[in-house]
């Protein structure tokens, strides 16, 4: 464990325990947004390609945004 990571540790097992939880939570949906993350990398490059050709064949609309 990186010495950022035990420190910030140390300083949370000080908090309220609701506090202790909300940032556990926090922790956890980061990790498991970056497991999912790199789980999808050859998906989101077929998306991109797939992207890609139908910008270049005119398949596209500009997105409006008002």
């Amino acid at each position: 464990m990186v010495s950022e990571l035990r420190k910030a540790i140390k300083k949370a097992e000080k908090l309220p325990e609701d506090k202790q939880k909300a940032l556990a939570d926090i922790i956890l949906d980061e990790i498991q947004w970056d497991i999912s993350f790199q789980n999808s990398q050859d998906k989101l490059m077929f998306l991109a390609e797939e992207a890609l050709v139908e910008y270049k064949a005119k398949k596209t609309k500009p997105l409006k945004l008002d």
